[in-house]
């Protein structure tokens, strides 16, 4: 394949000429331009892109961390960074990790090499001292709360918003509470664990360990939870569960085991995905596009850290 010095040999102009005809610089001649296309065409000559993305200081390509590709909320986080990149002329690379650390340390190896320009992590296993020794890199943004941390983020905040649910539960008579998450570790998980044992002890209830349940992420795991609350002598009379889909999945079994809800058991869940709308679930409305967008924005203005708190709201229907 021909490169850019025999292509400048054959229109008889010099490599300088050669590369503004390229990049569409306006100080060059009809005449010589013609003569550099032609033999641009005769050549079937191809700009190397990494090159030139190199020689720019930038890919236009965003790194997105995202544990499964096929789950919900994730879907509509990456629609959101989509949608903005679009906006900027941005293209996205996506790595799913199933929240394998390896897979991590990948993405990070990316920027560090500057295959991308930025890394989103829309949620990470990897421990904040394993990023914060690439942040030098590169732009490198969490979805979770990083108040207190030289990094930026945009987060809900998940202590906040798990009390509030675990309030409106009380508030409807409820004490006997349990909760379903998707992962035993993680700071999101870190916060509502920690809000649900400051709700116990302010309103002087027994922790039960058996009214946890980890591992909900499809709506199949909704079906394991009714089948363990069915085994218990004295179940909970509701339960918060993080996720819509399992939230779904736990009223179905309700129906199909003549579980009345929200007279036997109530269900309040998180994010309101379509399926909460179908199925008339109350939950928490998450902003969950709107994170997507100010994600990628802070990806692509990374001059200025900071810190971009969104709010849930609560959607009632009839599950409680």
């Amino acid at each position: 394949m021909a490169n850019i010095k025999e292509i400048a040999k054959m229109a008889k102009v010099s490599v300088t000429t050669v590369s503004r005809v390229l990049n569409n610089h306006p100080y060059v001649s009809e005449e010589k331009r013609i003569a550099v296309e032609k033999a641009i065409k005769e050549t079937n000559y191809q700009r190397n892109i990494n090159a030139v993305h190199l020689s720019k200081g930038e890919t236009k390509l965003i790194g997105v961390v995202i544990p499964y590709a096929n789950h919900p909320y994730f879907g509509l986080l990456v629609e959101g960074i989509a949608n903005e990149a679009v906006k900027n002329n941005y293209k996205l690379v996506l790595f799913q990790t199933n929240y394998e650390e390896q897979r991590e340390r990948e993405a990070l190896e990316m920027l560090k090499l500057k295959q991308i320009d930025a890394l989103i992590f829309c949620s990470r296993n990897s421990r904040f001292k394993i990023i914060d020794k690439y942040m030098v890199y590169g732009p490198i943004i969490l979805c979770e709360d990083t108040r207190g941390k030289n990094i930026s983020s945009t987060f809900i905040d998940h202590y906040k918003s798990f009390s509030q649910a675990l309030n409106y539960l009380y508030n409807k008579g409820h004490r006997k509470i349990g909760y379903c998450l998707a992962r035993r570790t993680g700071s999101n998980s870190s916060s509502r664990e920690k809000a649900y044992h400051d709700f116990l002890q302010k309103i002087n209830e027994p922790f039960e360990p058996n009214y946890r349940f980890y591992d909900c992420l499809n709506f199949e795991d909704g079906q394991e939870v009714i089948r363990s609350l069915n085994a218990m002598s004295n179940p909970p009379t509701a339960l918060l569960v993080t996720s819509d889909q399992v939230a779904a999945g736990i009223l179905v079994c309700c129906k199909e085991k003549n579980i009345a809800v929200p007279d036997e058991l109530a269900i309040l869940g998180f994010d309101n995905q379509p399926i909460a709308q179908i199925m008339k679930l109350t939950t928490f409305d998450m902003p969950l596009i709107n994170m997507g967008n100010n994600l990628l924005h802070q990806a692509i203005h990374p001059l200025v850290v900071n810190h971009e708190e969104l709010y849930v709201k609560l959607i009632e229907r009839e599950t409680v």
